[in-house]
């Protein structure tokens, strides 16, 4: 037969066995009532002109500028590597300057004309770029290349352009490709197969060119 003290701490037992219960089956309910509460995303339509063809878009204003490129306008050869800025798969060029498009948001650029490897040549009617990559195999597995070809065309306008880099030693002289320039200036670009010799001879033929 139980004693007083031993019916109490069952009792005492069993109330606190039913409130466990029951929080484990409100909170997920709260939880699920406070995300149906979330506001909807804020959208904006933008107009863009990507590879010479006017474009409209309307996103949710956190989309990224490539991720506008590849999820929504289908352009998916600018490639998503880090999806930190830190190895250069997406860039892109805008206005004619190239920048990594998965660090800036798409509203941000409304009404900018955007480049990507899509609007340089297509295969019956290459960019010389393009085909210094193929004469010198200036890729392997080829997930870089789309960022590393839009990259070193701008880096040739940038030196034509006459702006300098970290290792230009001296400023009120033109620019000129040399090696090191064009190292420099490409050193965001990552090949994470280290074809960066054939890269650089890719480059430094299509500058003997434009010279």
């Amino acid at each position: 037969m139980q004693s007083p003290g031993d019916f109490e701490m069952s009792r005492r037992g069993m109330l606190a066995a039913s409130a466990a219960s029951a929080a484990v089956t409100t909170i997920p309910a709260a939880r699920a009532k406070t995300a149906s509460a979330q506001p909807a995303p804020s959208m904006a339509r933008i107009a863009l002109t990507v590879n010479g063809e006017a474009r409209e878009l309307e996103l949710d204003t956190r989309t990224t500028l490539l991720d506008a490129l590849r999820e929504h306008l289908q352009l998916t050869g600018t490639k998503k590597g880090c999806d930190h800025g830190q190895c250069g798969a997406c860039t892109v060029i805008v206005d004619g300057r190239r920048i990594n498009s998965c660090l800036s948001l798409a509203v941000m650029h409304d009404g900018d004309t955007v480049t990507t490897i899509e609007g340089l040549g297509t295969p019956d009617d290459l960019h010389p770029m393009q085909a210094a990559f193929i004469v010198h195999d200036g890729y392997q597995c080829g997930y870089c290349t789309p960022g590393q070809i839009c990259s070193a065309v701008a880096v040739l306008e940038e030196i034509e352009a006459g702006i300098p880099s970290h290792v230009t030693g001296d400023l009120t002289a033109p620019a000129e490709a040399t090696n090191m320039e064009i190292r420099e200036r490409m050193s965001g670009n990552i090949c994470r197969c280290g074809a960066y010799s054939n890269i650089l001879e890719a480059i430094t033929e299509v500058a003997g060119r434009q010279a």
